[in-house]
């Protein structure tokens, strides 16, 4: 039997705005694919989107038009660099915010046909627990949970990793601490998330590190650019290469889960024998 290709997808997501989601998801993007990963990155914030704005990328088109027929996803895709692509979303369009389950799975289904074409899959969630965030993060093999030191950051990344442990049974959630002042303030928010969910979840949270408060970030936003290219030197430069080095040691899963995953087929294709 032909061999499948493995795609690690994460799911990038937080609970509240203004943690720094996309600003992680295109920044690790970018670390990975200066990896040799072949990267594509999802903006799968459907109405609010903005990826490719802070690339700045032209998207001529953008998920809507493969929802509604008119163009595939390899038409979609816009080269964003040396081994990484993105998928733009709609922005200011309300009727994608409220897709049906029937169009996430068609959404979701597409990217079969570019599997074996990329090694990582990185899906930057819109923010909150709407049914579109939740539906893309059980569709992803590894949900990394941004958080800062705010107590609403926290509470948010808790209700969001609560909804996701008692009514769909995932048991584990990477974290990532952003925009903290130093290693032990990033630690520390990671432990006040750590007692809630120890206390009152059957949830197993693994840390991954953190990223500094970095003025070079905004800057490099202001550029329309990942502060890896613009700021490569950085200490938030720096932390993001960290966090790609240990993103790229995760295994990859080799088995379906059971329900609607990014690349089940292949998943199912590598469970059968020979």
């Amino acid at each position: 039997m032909k061999q499948t290709h493995p795609v690690k997808v994460i799911a990038v997501t937080g609970g509240k705005g203004g943690v720094g989601k996309t600003n992680v998801s295109v920044n690790l993007a970018v670390a990975l694919s200066e990896m040799d990963q072949r990267v594509v990155l999802l903006d799968a914030d459907l109405g609010l989107a903005n990826v490719d704005v802070m690339l700045g990328l032209r998207a001529r088109q953008n998920i809507a038009d493969i929802l509604a027929g008119t163009a595939s996803l390899r038409d979609v895709m816009v080269k964003a660099g040396e081994n990484f692509w993105v998928v733009p979303a709609a922005s200011g369009t309300q009727a994608m915010t409220a897709l049906s389950a029937h169009e996430h799975a068609e959404l979701i289904h597409a990217f079969n046909d570019i599997a074996d074409e990329l090694d990582v899959l990185v899906i930057d969630t819109a923010a909150g627990i709407s049914d579109s965030v939740v539906s893309f993060v059980r569709a992803a093999q590894e949900v990394l949970v941004v958080v800062c030191d705010e107590p609403t950051s926290i509470t948010d990344a808790y209700a969001l990793i609560k909804l996701l442990n008692r009514d769909y049974q995932m048991t584990r959630f990477r974290v990532l601490a952003n925009m903290v002042r130093t290693e032990f303030e990033g630690r520390n928010v990671f432990n006040k998330l750590l007692t809630v969910t120890d206390r009152f979840l059957d949830a197993t949270l693994q840390y991954q590190g953190s990223i500094p408060y970095d003025e070079s970030v905004r800057k490099a936003v202001q550029k329309r650019q990942a502060v890896l290219k613009a700021f490569p030197n950085e200490r938030a430069a720096l932390a993001y290469r960290q966090l790609a080095n240990k993103v790229s040691g995760w295994p990859v899963s080799s088995s379906p889960r059971g329900h609607l995953e990014f690349f089940v087929e292949r998943l199912v294709q590598g469970t059968r024998a020979p």
